[in-house]
């Protein structure tokens, strides 16, 4: 057993490596129990790491930061290679009035912070840790120790106060979420069955759908389809045209008849505006009607289609073949001819069934493709990352530059890079696995190694320092907003309450709160809307606590 013991107390790269592998294998397990249908999740590493180091276990301290700092920048690379895709689009239509809320949210929290800090006298590190804590945001929390350590030239005792703060409000933090959503759900009087009625109806009306319209307005006889007022307006697509008695797929040239009947893909509202410009509903479906005219989906992953326009691959008029929907990043839309593709876009095409093996061939259609990560883009990504991170940004006024950090830098270039989605033959697309396996290593690495640095005076302060303080402080912070922002969303903007749970565990980008959600109403709506407002609060969480500390310092 010497050799055991050895190895746990002498300082070298295996000690290292076996004492981080057993906090994290510990903290994963004590995240995933339940208490009370409550999960610590990940944030159970940071107690697991705390625990370890109160015990007296530490390892080197140049390795602890070389961790530290790895897992941090690989957690917030794949934040931003995962949230990128969908960051402007969540930002349009219902999603605009969900962000501004989510933003609210966080602004509140923000100016309960300075009311904390200026009227509570709470140090603004021990105050960032709070809100870190409060709203169950671990890359803030990381963002501030790098501004401390790189524009503050924190350290000791002043750069390792964020984490015990951030420790002694969290389990609140999900808490209070959890709390919120079950107290509007009482004020409010919600009955969940009439909400899931109403969110359907709702969705009949937003959803892209198909209609099949009979022409009978005479000013449209003779017309060809591409004259049709209005149709790139409405961002309609006309799929297939049944014309004497026979479908074939639209092409721009086709001339229009008298009760010919359109199928026409796009938004439930617009289809109602171009009915009325057309003619009424036809009791033909043309998706039924026998004939040599189908649909399938494609997945772009050919790396020679990579950033190329509908209009320059010119399908319809290459192969007979149409795109009537795209489905990137779970956002579903009828595709204009300016449409630039993007590895890893679902297409749903219509034509011929050998046409459209010709445009799978064109464009790859191997979803063996998507589970195979492309090496060279991350690292190259993570590499314009630390050097964004690193670049030194004159503020005025402040007498020292200014830097993102490795919290900031690679979380805005892989926002950028993943809009992108390619260069040349470079992509940036990341399988969800991968990102997800990434990710959680990342944050694993770093709640370890903010544990064990932490750790041996967590005890001192919740006994006999601020530590119950500062959790009341948490509480403030995490329950005023969410009850101030969801009566005003429910009683003022009529919000569905399922969406409005979702937008709540968003504006705290708290997983365990959003699975408290999903199984409270027992629908798939606030994971939309959670996933709706996540990639703006991310951002905001991140760079409102850097802005914080550099206003304060």
């Amino acid at each position: 057993m010497t050799w055991l013991i050895d190895l746990v107390t002498s300082v070298s790269a295996a000690q290292s490596l076996l004492i981080l592998s057993l906090v994290v294998a510990l903290g994963v397990l004590a995240g995933s129990v339940r208490v009370f249908g409550v999960q610590l999740g990940v944030a159970g590493v940071l107690f697991s790491g705390i625990l370890f180091s109160h015990f007296g276990f530490s390892i080197d301290p140049h390795v602890l930061e070389f961790a530290r700092e790895f897992g941090l920048l690989i957690f917030v690379y794949t934040i931003g290679i995962q949230v990128g895709p969908g960051f402007v689009a969540s930002l349009k239509r219902q999603g605009f009035a969900l962000n501004l809320l989510a933003a609210s949210i966080v602004a509140m929290n923000v100016a309960l912070l300075v009311c904390v800090h200026k009227i509570g006298r709470v140090a603004m590190p021990d105050a960032i840790g709070i809100l870190s804590g409060a709203t169950t945001n671990t890359p803030s929390l990381a963002a501030s120790q790098q501004m401390l350590k790189d524009f503050m030239g924190a350290s000791g005792d002043l750069f390792l106060r964020p984490g015990l703060s951030y420790a002694m409000a969290y389990p609140f933090g999900i808490l209070g979420t959890i709390l919120s959503m079950l107290v509007l759900r009482a004020l409010l009087r919600v009955d969940l069955k009439h909400e899931a009625e109403t969110l359907a109806q709702s969705h009949k009306k937003s959803g892209i759908v198909t209609l099949n319209l009979e022409v009978t307005n005479p000013n449209l006889n003779g017309l060809a389809l591409k004259d049709i007022p209005s149709l790139e307006e409405f961002k309609i697509v006309i799929s297939r045209v049944f014309h004497d008695k026979i479908v074939q797929v639209a092409e721009p040239d086709t001339r229009l008849a008298l009760g010919d009947v359109l199928l026409a893909v796009g938004l439930k509202v617009n289809l109602d505006k171009l009915r009325i410009l057309v003619g009424p509903e036809s009791k033909l479906d043309l998706q039924k009607i026998p004939s040599a005219i189908t649909s399938r989906q494609i997945i772009v992953t050919r790396p020679i289609a990579l950033g190329m326009v509908l209009d320059d691959l010119a399908l319809l008029e290459r192969f007979g073949v149409t795109v009537t929907r795209v489905i990137r990043a779970e956002i579903e839309w009828s595709p204009l001819s300016d449409f630039r593709l993007q590895f890893g876009d679902v297409l749903t095409v219509v034509g011929e069934e050998e046409d459209i093996k010709k445009v799978s061939h064109e464009l790859g259609n191997s979803p063996k493709h998507l589970n195979h990560p492309h090496m060279l883009p991350v690292f190259l990504g993570i590499a314009l990352g630390v050097m964004l991170g690193n670049l030194p940004i004159h503020v005025p006024g402040v007498p020292v530059p200014f830097k993102l950090g490795l919290a900031g830098g690679p979380l805005l270039v892989a926002i950028f890079l993943s809009r992108v989605g390619s260069f040349g033959p470079l992509s940036w697309y990341m399988p969800t696995a991968a990102n997800f396996m990434l990710r959680e290593v990342g944050i694993s690495l770093f709640l370890a190694c903010v544990g064990l640095k932490s750790g041996s005076g967590f005890a001192e302060t919740l006994l006999h320092g601020d530590g119950l303080y500062w959790m009341g402080c948490g509480a403030v912070i995490t329950l005023v907003p969410l009850l101030v922002a969801g009566l005003v969303a429910r009683l003022s903007l009529k919000l569905n309450y399922m969406t409005l749970c979702g937008v709540l565990a968003g504006s705290m980008t708290s997983p365990s709160s959003l699975a408290f959600a999903g199984a409270l109403t027992r629908s798939d709506q606030p994971s939309v809307s959670y996933a709706t407002v996540y990639p703006l609060v991310m951002l905001l969480r991140v760079l409102s606590v850097q802005f914080l500390l550099l206003l304060f310092s």
